[in-house]
């Protein structure tokens, strides 16, 4: 920090979320800001027993000092935010931008039947056939919505403005690298990009203000629905290995297969990024679970994480070794 960009590696699902709630609280950034496609993207945060699952707000909400701004290239479900606004008791410090795009239930009946859901596995959240509205001009904008005018702020204005008071930034991506539009498994991907350069797009933050991007790596890979995924195992081995995940929005079951390094190499070029956050290394090695001291690692685990700093040329700051948000060895301290 002060600007720390956080995005996936690989097909959403590395442990965004609870990376961006650890440094929401560790760094105490005066702003959180998220970027990506809208709803279809969930982030579930363990804190004190207790389960939170968030589809609309940044995932820094626990910080009580953060601000949670949603960018102009974010498309916007309303009942999905409002809700999140009230659960999560936010309503005076949470803000999206006037150019938001809305989501209307039109655009939910379209991503819920034929091609999209059928031969792509679309979320059936809107998102989509939202962002095909606004490239075509047509999309209604938050500024449009009575529902959202206490909420309305010119989001990258206000980065800008806590930047130059030499503030703490912390942007949120969604998804991961390679269910990027432009750089995905096409045409299994989401509606837009969503690379480090697509999330900083969305939110109006300049390749010069950003000082740090943090890449997200699960230990081992997953993804929800169709395209393809190298060296995938069986749903029985993923049982077995302890690796079935269920996704946040969909509720289907996530393909499961071993870390690639070919894919995280990639992810790295095109992210430009300056950590790696890895996360689940207590799934693939329970051992290490819970514990905040890399010294305390197992030797397994320690030549693991050796080898991906090795082959990735990246140095791993932040490993996840429990649900919780603070189950961290953080090794930017050690």
């Amino acid at each position: 920090m002060p600007s720390t960009v956080t995005v996936g590696g690989f097909y959403g699902d590395e442990g965004k979320g609870k990376i961006v709630s650890y440094l929401a609280m560790k760094d105490n950034p005066s702003i959180a800001v998220r970027g990506g496609v809208g709803p279809n993207a969930g982030h579930t945060i363990e804190h004190n027993n207790k389960k939170y699952k968030v589809r609309m707000l940044p995932s820094a909400f626990l910080n009580p000092n953060t601000r949670l701004l949603i960018g102009p290239g974010v498309v916007v479900s309303t009942d999905v935010l409002l809700k999140e606004i009230e659960e999560f008791g936010v309503k005076d410090r949470s803000f999206v931008d006037y150019q938001c795009g809305i989501i209307e239930e039109s655009h939910k009946k379209i991503d819920s039947e034929g091609r999209l859901k059928e031969s792509i596995g679309s979320t059936g959240t809107g998102t989509g056939p939202a962002n095909a509205d606004r490239a075509m001009r047509t999309l209604r904008l938050a500024k449009d919505v009575e529902s959202l005018a206490l909420y309305l702020d010119d989001i990258p204005n206000a980065i800008s403005f806590a930047l130059e008071r030499k503030e703490k930034v912390l942007v949120e991506g969604t998804q991961g690298t390679f269910l990027s539009l432009w750089h995905g498994t096409y045409p299994y991907v989401t509606s837009k990009d969503v690379t480090a350069s697509g999330i900083c797009a969305d939110v109006g933050i300049g390749p010069k203000n950003v000082d740090d991007v943090v890449i997200v790596f699960k230990s081992f890979v997953t993804r929800v629905g169709g395209g393809p995924l190298k060296n995938e195992i069986s749903p029985e081995q993923a049982i077995i290995k302890g690796w079935q995940e269920i996704g946040t929005v969909t509720g289907r079951q996530r393909r499961a297969a071993d870390f690639d390094f070919d894919l995280a190499k990639r992810a790295i070029m095109l992210n430009s990024a300056t950590q790696i956050a890895l996360t689940k290394l207590d799934v693939v090695f329970p051992e290490c679970a819970h514990m905040q001291s890399f010294s305390d690692l197992s030797s397994p685990a320690k030549y693991f994480i050796k080898t991906i700093e090795d082959q990735l040329k990246v140095p791993v700051t932040l490993i996840g070794t429990g649900p919780d948000v603070n189950d961290i060895v953080d090794r930017r301290e050690q």
